[in-house]
């Protein structure tokens, strides 16, 4: 449903400010760590999902990030606009700021929002938090929220020449963490999102950009249509190790995916975005997961148009390799699935 956006007497100015109980285990199946699945409160051992084609598994995560869409209406003529969120993020913007094919844009004017905070919406709608290191790698981020906002005018991408900013609140994420930089995403043709940190010097071509924190609040200014995040790496003193999973047979990385849970980072979410044909066996190959580390292994893939998943209470050894059974499989709609991974610890 579509909303129309309150007219500010005036642009808020924004200003930058520097600023479960686990039990770990040596085995990787016993699922009394694992929140009750709520579908099914008496499981009986399910019958083996039959691996779907790699469009079906896609469609779900399609599914599902329209599911997060927010969409809103302004007009241009208004000097600045602002509308609040379902989760209570402010979003302001100059219209006169927008251009369609290089010219000023005039009239009525779509606006795509789209905000994530956990790691149950980072999992189905394929948005985990992995970000580029300065030597070209990937490792977790400790996400503030993950922001998609787009505007159209008849279908047609409009581009933007000045700023927009955005108040965020910190309790969404755990509170005040004034180590948070703005990141920018790149979806791959996987649909999975990379994030890159914006150099507040020269962020990508484009104007000044970045994150301050102040009473309650992320203030955040880019200039920037897709993909953003307010992130800081995890960080981990620990010995790391690269860690592999072995998924049932039919499954590989066109149809399913792997991803890592960490106990206590309940906004962030690791993906094994590796998968060895020869092998068979899903991975990350720049070896980030810290030994000793408490964590959650989840699969996940589609049977008829439902989740098909599984959950692994994991402690990390060094070159660990995890075992996914087939008759550890269960099926489980989104709104369920998304409800069991933010009920982890």
């Amino acid at each position: 449903m579509k909303r129309k956006i309150l007219l500010l007497p005036a642009l808020l100015l924004f200003a930058f400010f520097s600023a479960c109980d686990y039990e770990p285990v040596d085995i990787v199946t016993p699922e009394e760590n694992i929140p009750e699945n709520p579908s099914n409160p008496n499981p009986e051992v399910p019958e083996t999902p039959e691996a779907p084609t790699a469009a079906e598994f896609n469609a779900l995560h399609q599914e599902a990030l329209e599911n997060l869409k927010q969409e809103f209406t302004f007009d241009t003529s208004q000097s600045v606009v602002t509308f609040t969120s379902e989760k209570g993020v402010q979003i302001s913007l100059y219209p006169a700021c927008l251009t369609k094919n290089g010219v000023a844009v005039t009239g009525s004017v779509d606006l795509e929002y789209i905000e994530v905070f956990n790691r149950g919406n980072m999992l189905t709608a394929s948005k985990p938090t992995m970000g580029l290191t300065p030597s070209g790698e990937k490792g977790l981020l400790i996400s503030g929220g993950e922001f998609y906002i787009n505007a159209t005018q008849d279908g047609v991408q409009l581009e933007m020449g000045c700023g927009m900013q955005l108040m965020v609140p910190t309790n969404l994420t755990g509170g005040q963490d004034n180590d948070m930089t703005i990141w920018f995403g790149a979806e791959d043709e996987n649909g999975n999102v990379v994030w890159d940190e914006v150099n507040p010097d020269n962020p990508q071509g484009q104007q000044e950009a970045g994150v301050g924190a102040e009473g309650g609040n992320y203030y955040c200014y880019f200039n920037h249509f897709g993909w953003t995040n307010i992130d800081r790496f995890y960080s981990d003193p620990r010995p790391k190790t690269t860690i592999y999973v072995d998924v049932p047979e039919g499954y590989d990385d066109t149809n399913s995916k792997v991803f890592v849970a960490y106990v206590g980072e309940t906004n962030a979410l690791a993906l094994l975005d590796i998968y060895d044909e020869d092998t068979e066996l899903f991975s990350e190959h720049y070896g980030q997961i810290p030994i000793g580390l408490e964590c959650y292994v989840i699969f996940a893939s589609e049977q008829d148009g439902e989740w098909v998943y599984a959950i692994k209470p994991v402690t990390i050894v060094a070159d660990q390799i995890i075992v996914i059974n087939d008759t550890e499989l269960d099926t489980i709609t989104e709104a369920e699935l998304i409800a069991l991974i933010d009920a982890l610890p």
